[in-house]
């Protein structure tokens, strides 16, 4: 194993030379055709902007593309002649430039578009790209900060919860921020901020996420059949990135609600510490948010209301630094900081003190070799921890879990173009992390369990997007490879990828995508959590007897551009998940059992059909989103023996052959999300959702226990089958608007919402008691039980 891992590394290593080494050889132009390539950017912050659309008229030719990840557009086989390129994005005024091109010349082009005015502004959950004619790639979806910002939520704007509305994504219930998407659970789920990894991006019990919307910049979600360059998770891939600094003056906002406080600013960097080439300044951005709940707390103590806790406050800090080394060369440095605090006592004798949180710092280097070929090399470490400690009649019980990860990249784009092979855009990268895991229990700082878990992992892949008529043509296939090694248990692990896109002219003029996908996905981790409270959440490794679990997915969609303002996108799905590794349920305590038996193993499956309709501008915009869903466990699998042990557990009195519905199954799901200017900075927003209840474990009869040896007490034991019941369907409707103006000169924004607007009483779960005569009482317990107001001020300055 050790020998093929040292082999795997080194034939990724010669891929990356290839990829870096045979540009130069495989670049060449059709004889006499001319190729206009650059870049889109924000003329502010210098931030690439991702899926711009670029449009090249004259000549008698029109020809569009979409920019990448990176902002990076080419539009090739042009004849000589003079030309208009213009580039648009989502928020931005468009930009164009009139170049001249001679025979078989390439020309390079930078593109700076400014913001749009804020009243121009449109709020809708937008897929990844931003106009009808840029391609939309299989599963990917892109939410902005501005539109996170004006969507009703309960307190906080939150980027999460903008997610959530997304077809395919659902949620545990109003106080859970959790991201469950096609069929997975949130572990299944790899978020990123630039390259680092984030554990457990949650503040308040996991009401919200820790993204201050204020710090990050667009954020990209890929539901599934994501590319090689992502790995490490079964389901989903969430990646954001922190705001870019503005790079000509210092501005900034500030904004204060009913939950929380956030200001942010950012600039220009001081001369000293820019690069002598002044055309690209350097820039400076940080933000900070804090809850601002002591007060009410306060006053409801002095109240005697129950159930207050003595202190609670959360904080998030970001800051990111951008600045050109040389006219190729630009270094980022950006790090992110937050956590909860909470002392809260629920009894006369007992209490619990909970602070948990993330830590994470990047430092990036992104090298232009020439116009088609960059690198990025960076070295990342995130920390995540939580240090619950319960009191109890004079007992202290703590358990903690520190989560460390330390990973250095690499990364290697070049853009290929041949009359014979078209046009190729060709990436490898390798990723190496040292990932430690410790656990603690204790009671009366007498330590019961203290184990440390260490594990390395070298990853690397190649990918290819080959386009075989160059960029106008009908056909986009990108596929990719890969390969992972983690060294506790010595697992090596391959995941082949591809995705291909159809879009013949033919059809409705090019306005219809015909996609397909398919994917080998690994992952490496497991998390066990509450859905009440996400500061005790704890993480396991794969390890000896423990393997990773792996799974394919098959995806296919059709996109059809009904008109330049109004878009159907529909998208199919089915996913497999083997060797699912979770802490034994039946085990109360797993201090002192080996490692191997402390886990039960099962599987799942999951298929849905997801269709959104979307107007993206106009007075009136917005989407209605449908989704039909469905996803089964089998669980519990005895993997050191025969794997159908067990089965009597969970699975006996389920059908399906043994499968059960997690709590997040949902089988039908409808979003509604539109936005209608009705007068000169004014804004209505409306939000509705309706869902198949979820699953939950009904009581059906009961008996008697005697002589449990877990405990001392005769018991009564109910019995049903496992979540083979559910809930009554959840609705909601939530209302907003924003009203623009200014105040002592100062650009200011006010939005007042209302949650719940008609007072649907949506069950959280039930809670059944027995009666001293046996019977067995139900009691509901409602999530948002009333209308929730919300009020919200912020100023720009």
């Amino acid at each position: 194993m050790k020998r093929a891992a040292r082999h795997w590394a080194m034939l990724c290593c010669v891929a990356l030379l290839v990829l870096g080494g045979g540009a130069t050889a495989l670049r060449a132009q059709p004889a006499g055709n001319a190729t206009v390539r650059g870049v889109v950017r924000g003329a502010e912050t210098g931030d690439p902007l991702p899926g711009a659309n670029v449009l090249v008229k004259g000549n008698g030719r029109r020809r569009g593309t979409a920019a990448d990840e990176n902002g990076r557009f080419q539009v090739g086989n042009l004849p000589a002649g003079s030309y208009t390129v213009r580039a648009s994005y989502l928020g931005y005024e468009a930009e164009q430039q009139q170049v001249e091109l001679g025979t078989g010349t390439a020309r390079r082009l930078a593109l700076a578009l400014t913001p749009a005015s804020i009243e121009a502004e449109r709020v809708t959950v937008t897929d990844a790209r931003a106009e009808a004619e840029a391609e939309r790639a299989l599963g990917v979806a892109r939410v902005a900060p501005a539109e996170v910002k004006e969507l009703p939520t309960p307190f906080e704007p939150d980027v999460f919860r903008a997610l959530q509305l997304l077809p395919g994504v659902k949620a545990a219930s109003d106080f859970s921020s959790g991201l469950y998407i096609r069929g997975g659970s949130p572990d299944q789920t790899l978020v990123r901020l630039g390259p680092t990894t984030v554990y457990n991006p949650t503040h308040f019990f996991g009401f919200f996420s820790t993204f201050n919307p204020d710090a990050v910049g667009d954020v990209r979600l890929f539901k599934g059949g994501y590319p090689a360059r992502y790995g490490g998770r079964l389901g989903a891939v969430v990646d954001l990135e922190n705001r870019r600094g503005q790079k000509e003056d210092v501005e900034g906002t500030a904004s204060l609600g009913l939950l929380a406080g956030r200001i942010a600013a950012s600039g220009p960097l001081p001369d000293a510490l820019s690069a002598a080439d002044s055309t690209r300044p350097g820039s400076w951005m940080g933000a900070a948010r804090r809850s601002t709940l002591e007060p009410l707390f306060a006053v409801l103590r002095n109240q005697n209301v129950e159930g207050i806790p003595n202190n609670f406050r959360f904080y998030d800090l970001n800051a990111r630094v951008d600045t050109w080394l040389s006219g190729r060369d630009r270094l980022k440095i950006s790090a992110y900081a937050g956590a909860d605090r909470l002392d809260f006592p629920f009894l006369d004798d007992a209490r619990v003190e909970a602070p948990y949180g993330n830590r994470t710092a990047t430092l990036a280097w992104t090298r232009l070799w020439d116009e088609e070929t960059f690198s990025k090399v960076s070295a990342s470490a995130s920390r995540y921890f939580n240090e619950p400690t319960f009191t109890l009649a004079g007992n202290t019980f703590r358990r903690a879990n520190t989560l460390t990860d330390v990973a250095g990249t690499a990364m290697l784009e070049t853009t290929l173009e041949t009359e014979s092979l078209g046009a190729h855009t060709l990436r490898g990268g390798v990723r190496g992390s040292y990932f430690t895991t410790a656990l603690e229990r204790s009671l009366d700082d007498q330590v019961l369990f203290s184990p440390t878990t260490r594990t390395g992992r070298l990853s690397a892949y190649v990918q290819d997007t080959w386009r075989p008529g160059g960029d106008d043509g009908p056909w986009r296939v990108t596929a990719g490879l890969r390969g992972a090694y983690h060294t506790r248990g010595q697992y090596l692990r391959l995941g082949p990828r591809l995705s291909v896109q159809y879009r013949p002219a033919w059809l409705l003029g090019g306005r219809v995508r015909l996609q397909a996908g398919y994917g080998r996905y690994n992952q490496y981790l497991t998390l066990r959590t509450s859905s009440f409270f996400s500061g005790a959440d704890t993480w396991y490794a794969a390890g000896r007897g423990v393997p990773p679990s792996y799974g394919d997915q098959l995806v296919g969609g059709v996109k059809v551009d009904l008109t330049d303002e109004l878009r159907l996108d529909v998208e199919g799905y089915y996913r497999t998940m083997r060797d699912l590794f979770e802490i034994n349920r039946r085990i109360r305590d797993i201090a002192g059992l080996p490692y191997r038996d402390a886990f039960w193993f099962g599987e799942g499956d999951a298929y849905g059909l997801e269709a959104k309709l979307e107007r993206t501008a106009g007075r009136l915009s917005g989407f209605l989103a449908y989704t039909y869903a469905q996803t089964r466990r089998r669980f519990p699998f005895n993997y050191q023996s025969d794997r159908q042990v067990g089965l009597a557990g969970l699975n006996a009195r389920n059908t399906l052959g043994g499968a059960y519905p997690p709590k997040y199954d949902r089988r039908n799901d409808l979003k509604a999300v539109l936005n209608y200017d009705f007068a000169e900075k004014w804004r209505a927003t409306g939000v509705f959702t309706y869902a198949t209840g979820q699953p939950y474990t009904r009581p059906e009869s009961q008996f008697k226990l005697y002589d449990d040896p877990g405990r001392e007490t005769t018991r009564d034991a109910l019995v049903s089958p496992f979540n083979g019941a559910r809930l009554p369907p959840y609705h909601r409707l939530d209302l907003g608007v924003r009203r623009l103006g200014t105040l002592f000169g100062l650009d200011v924004e006010l939005q007042v919402q209302l949650l719940n607007v008609y007072n649907r009483r949506n069950v959280w779960f039930y809670f059944y008691e027995t009666d001293d005569d046996g019977g067995v009482a139900r009691e509901e317990v409602p999530q948002l039980p009333i209308p929730l107001p919300n009020v919200s001020l912020t100023v720009d300055f």
